[in-house]
């Protein structure tokens, strides 16, 4: 490990569901600024490292620190409220309201604690969560369509929406789960794009996703999860050439 910052430290974490161990002596370092992948196949426990990280799920052993505070006894929008924002596997919209109004309503979340929205009140009052809304529209490509219903777009879209929704936050830390997922290879690339931007301002990122040529085109590092258990951590070029990642993932995706 580098000299720079932690900003998320998962240490020594287990999950058990019943009889499956979700999450196995799972210990993970993700450095301020850096985009830090996680791979693996189906079932490995990706989706549930990013609920425990945001406290939708609890650890039965084990914590989640980020920027040096513990987050376990957090709720999840207390840890929204630390800077911790993330984009869900199936986007979390609100369908009947336009896309403007669905991002301003974390950029009040953000600023008042609470999530509200009142669309009677007088606009000068929300100017300043509007213009944030807009600009946050404008990095997703999605600004010219602001007073479209959410309900109307494309999967593709709604997941730029959610991305907007994150970033109107100005989150220290954004957690991804299948950014890209049912996008087309145009789209994706636009995402990449998009996100690379994103790295340049500092936000340190952690993506779960599939496409490997999002994650070598992205990541920074790379932690591989299998039944659980990390099973490699390292560059993108140390997982590419770790036999056990071909065993276990890599290969199976080349077949």
């Amino acid at each position: 490990m580098s000299d720079k910052n932690i900003v998320l430290h998962v240490a020594d974490v287990h999950k058990r569901f019943g009889g499956l161990h979700a999450l196995a002596d799972v210990d993970l370092q993700v450095e301020e600024g850096t985009v830090h992948a996680i791979i693996g196949p189906n079932g490995a426990g990706k989706s549930t490292l990013l609920n425990v990280c945001v406290g939708r799920i609890k650890p039965d052993r084990g914590q989640v620190v980020f920027d040096g505070q513990a987050l376990n006894n957090h709720q999840p929008h207390q840890i929204n409220q630390l800077g911790v924002s993330r984009v869900f596997q199936t986007p979390e919209i609100f369908a009947d309201l336009s896309l403007l109004e669905n991002v301003m309503i974390p950029a009040f979340a953000k600023r008042d604690g609470a999530f509200r929205f009142n669309a009677s009140s007088p606009v000068a009052k929300q100017k300043d969560i509007r213009e944030k809304a807009e600009a946050a529209l404008e990095d997703v490509g999605l600004q010219n369509r602001r007073n479209v219903e959410a309900g109307s777009l494309s999967r593709g879209d709604k997941r730029r929406l959610e991305l907007a929704m994150c970033l109107v936050q100005n989150p220290r830390l954004l957690l991804l789960d299948e950014p890209t997922a049912g996008m087309s290879r145009h789209d994706t690339n636009s995402t990449i794009d998009l996100l690379k931007r994103i790295k340049s301002r500092g936000m340190t990122k952690v993506i779960i996703e599939h496409d490997m040529h999002v994650v070598f085109s992205l990541a920074d590092k790379i932690s591989v999860l299998a039944q659980g258990r990390i099973i490699a951590d390292g560059t993108p070029e140390d997982v590419r050439a770790n036999p056990k990642v071909k065993e276990a993932y890599l290969g199976e995706a080349q077949t």
